[in-house]
């Protein structure tokens, strides 16, 4: 049985490794250190949980041990897709490097920039960073990356998913050409590959499992649900409580309001919950997944931000809310339980409408995925919420209730008449939908009677009963006025508002004229 002593590392890195009570490596760990102690460019594919990190953490600190970093001039660089990767990856170093006398310094969004150039002021040995705040410092004029010896691409298939593949080629610019270049990955898409292709040279290719494999000590199974998210919730409390051996679990959402929502939702049933989504600021997200490992929170509603590589070993438990619209993220999703060779339940809620999703799933890891209450649990359910008479919906295929509810506005509308005709149907009072049928179906035709047969019964006009005649009022009695009283009124109301009468010319005053009193000043 190979040990890491067998490796080819540092006395420093075998000491650390022994304290952290590691003796036995993973396949990955040996299948990459060996070829990364000898410069050689590493290609690793390999499931999530199988021990990638320390398969480069490792290498890289006996490596280390000779030379110093320079101001703003890191010696290696490493790139994660979350913040909460390289996090991670900055704990690996730490608990390995504790005998080195290494400056790691983490480039993450959430963190002050003068923080992190007082960092790099001191020089990096390691410098772990996702690929936007890099390039931010990068362009700022605060970090050099000509001395870098050493390229670390992690979670190469996130990256592409997150859409951060332009920007690993503008940084690989910036870096020599005669690095030595680690390249992982959990998946190999022919995009993915085209970009090994591309950064690396004569690589040595380790893979330790079949892309898209998931581990075979965690139990999966598909549980059928209705497709509105209050039956999901509920259908998923009722599942949490039937898990005896369940210690922690984390939870997957789609979308962030998701996430949101459930975990509200879970707290409000006085469940122990945290959440974590990209929309949390980094100080929030830290705490809460330090809360989750610290086991202070028993369950941990998270997007697929978490997904991928998180090392949390004691997860019991992961549960689908949300069936991945990518199949690869089903595989990232339930290997955060299972991990190192422990047991693990993953639970994955499938509506009607997640069917496509689901057979793709299976497609991707080769294997049927059974049923936790049998499949024609989720046809049943499927059927059954058809049946419900709902707004704008059928009951059957004759659209029952729908003639049903057209049926009953247009009895409330009906003449006397039909009403009287009708009358025996009350009777069935007691059993309103018998009603509702009765007069739509059972009911002559004669009672709602045409338009034209009523006009032909109205009688003529000049013998219906004329209507009262009105009363007219006498006009009120106004006090008389002088005959010019008119012409007087409106003259002073032109000369008030300022304007002429068009009609003619204004006659102009002589001195000699009298004077009108309306135009005397005072007057």
């Amino acid at each position: 049985m190979t040990t890491f002593a067998d490796l080819g590392l540092s006395q420093k890195v075998l000491s650390a490794v022994t304290d952290a009570g590691y003796t036995t490596p993973t396949p990955i760990q040996e299948g990459a250190i060996p070829p990364a102690l000898e410069r050689r460019d590493i290609l690793g594919i390999a499931q999530t949980g199988t021990g990638k990190t320390a398969g480069f953490v490792l290498p890289m600190l006996t490596m280390l041990e000779r030379g110093r970093a320079r101001a703003r001039m890191p010696r290696t660089l490493i790139l994660e897709p979350t913040r909460e990767l390289a996090a991670q990856v900055h704990e690996n170093f730490e608990k390995y490097g504790k005998n080195h006398r290494l400056n790691i310094v983490l480039l993450i969004g959430g963190v002050s920039f003068d923080e992190q150039d007082r960092k790099l002021e001191r020089g990096a040995d390691v410098l772990i960073a996702t690929p936007g705040r890099l390039l931010d410092h990068t362009e700022r004029g605060k970090l050099l990356m000509t001395g870098v010896e050493i390229l670390v691409i992690d979670e190469a298939d996130r990256m592409l998913d997150m859409g951060f593949i332009p920007d690993i080629e503008r940084i690989v610019k910036f870096i020599p050409f005669t690095r030595q270049t680690l390249f992982f990955s959990a998946t190999m898409p022919p995009e993915i590959q085209k970009l090994a292709d591309k950064f690396l040279q004569n690589p040595a290719r380790i893979e330790v499992a079949p892309p898209s494999s998931t581990a075979a000590t965690v139990e999966q199974r598909l549980v059928a649900c209705g497709s509105k998210d209050f039956e999901k919730r509920e259908r998923l409390r009722d599942l949490i409580k039937t898990q005896t051996e369940l210690t922690n679990a984390i939870i997957f959402c789609n979308r962030k309001k998701d996430v949101a929502d459930l975990y509200k939702s879970l707290e409000k049933h006085g469940f122990s919950v945290g959440a974590l989504h990209g929309d949390m600021d980094q100080r929030s997200r830290t705490n809460m997944l330090q809360g989750f490992k610290d086991n202070e929170i028993t369950l941990l509603v998270a997007s697929d931000v978490a997904a991928r590589g998180l090392d949390i070993p004691a997860v019991s438990h992961v549960f689908n809310f949300d069936v991945p619209i990518h199949a690869e993220d089903y595989v990232h999703r339930i290997g955060r339980t299972g991990r190192a060779g422990r047991a693990g339940a993953a639970f994955t809620m499938v509506s009607r409408k997640d069917a496509k999703y689901v057979d793709a799933i299976t497609k991707l890891i080769d294997r049927d995925i059974e049923w936790l209450d049998g499949k024609d649990a989720i046809q049943a359910s499927s059927e059954d919420a058809d049946e419900k008479p709902g707004r704008g919906r059928r009951s059957d295929s004759k659209g029952t209730a729908r003639r049903s509810s057209r049926g009953e506005k247009k009895s409330q509308e009906e003449k006397p008449a039909a009403v009287e005709a009708a009358a025996p149907v009350a009777e069935t009072a007691a059993q309103p939908e018998a009603v509702t049928e009765t007069v739509t179906r059972d009911a002559p035709r004669e009672e709602a009677r045409p338009r034209h047969e009523a006009r032909e019964e109205r009688k003529p006009r000049e013998e219906r009963q004329p209507k009262q005649e009105r009363q007219e009022r006498p006009a009120p009695q106004r006090a008389q006025e002088p005959a010019n009283a008119n012409e007087d009124r409106n003259r002073n109301r032109n000369n008030r508002r300022g304007r002429d009468n068009d009609d003619r010319e204004p006659t102009p005053v002589g001195f000699g004229d009298e004077i009108p009193a309306f135009m005397m000043i005072g007057g």
